[in-house]
């Protein structure tokens, strides 16, 4: 007898081919300018449903030049501040598209060796706490944060040059709450990376301003998601010398006094980097 697929297996691969099927038409669509608007609506819904989404429209002819076109069309409605919501809801699909190949194995160093996370800093300038600005800017983080998701010390080095730190630190405070996720996750992630934390640590005056942006949000009683990003950033300045000495007389006093144990109570993981950061600044690092 000839040996059959079972059913499910069968099932499963004509279930790819046809998802795949999906995100090849509505990338030839993205081409063509009058579907294009409805092509970049279905393909951010689509990018996860395939797991080489990211690579297809990759390696797809023009694709990645059309959403930098789409990108750059905001430009003229930053300064003065005029971008309309639907204009913005246009970008935003764009950059969630972006953020499926900024996040992909295959992809995201071609997509950091084009540098097309440059195009991102211009939006993530603007400080207009308006609904389109900060949808745009939440979603242009989510493309730099779906970059530093994962260790890559190459990734981290490329980033420290330019300008995202500053922009980050300045989004920790005057953006939305789920801005300032990212944003300290971004910061949280380039700690993470020995180089990364190095960089932060070389000069006073770039760790007394990261130190002056956290202190700033933990006085605003930060929620417990961002107090977790807040937590593991101070945590992980503890593993450098200089910067653990400095905390030692600078951690805010809400992070000793227990002002935030309702919120740890829930959150062992938290709680777990709390003591290990008092414990660390009771004594030299060993």
């Amino acid at each position: 007898m000839a040996n059959v697929p079972p059913p499910n297996v069968a099932g499963s691969n004509g279930n790819n081919e046809k998802k795949m099927n999906r995100i090849e038409q509505l990338v030839l669509n993205i081409n063509n300018p009058n579907l294009r608007e409805k092509a970049l609506l279905e393909l951010s819904k689509n990018m996860g449903r395939y797991k080489n989404s990211a690579v297809c429209v990759w390696d797809s002819f023009g694709t990645i030049t059309i959403f930098i076109q789409e990108i750059l069309s905001v430009y003229p409605f930053l300064s003065p501040p005029t971008l309309t919501t639907e204009k913005s809801n246009r970008a935003c699909h764009t950059l969630a598209i972006l953020q499926s190949v900024a996040s992909h194995p295959e992809t995201k160093m071609r997509f950091l060796n084009a540098q097309i996370h440059l195009y991102l800093y211009p939006i993530l300038n603007v400080t207009d706490m308006a609904q389109p600005f900060e949808y745009l800017r939440l979603s242009s983080f989510g493309v730099i944060g779906a970059l530093v998701k994962v260790n890559d010390t190459e990734i981290i080095n490329a980033l420290l040059p330019t300008e995202l730190i500053p922009l980050c630190l300045r989004t920790m405070e005057m953006g939305s709450e789920l801005t300032k996720c990212v944003a300290t996750f971004i910061i949280q992630r380039i700690l993470s990376d020995a180089g990364g934390l190095n960089f932060m640590c070389r000069t006073a005056e770039r760790f007394v301003e990261t130190s002056r942006v956290l202190r700033s949000m933990v006085t605003a009683q930060p929620t417990s998601g961002l107090l977790k990003h807040i937590i593991r950033c101070y945590l992980l300045f503890t593993q450098n010398s200089r910067a653990c000495d400095a905390l030692k007389g600078s951690l805010p006093n809400a992070l000793r006094d227990g002002t935030f144990s309702t919120i740890l109570s829930e959150d062992q993981t938290t709680s777990g980097w709390l003591q290990q950061l008092l414990l660390n600044l009771q004594g030299p690092i060993y």
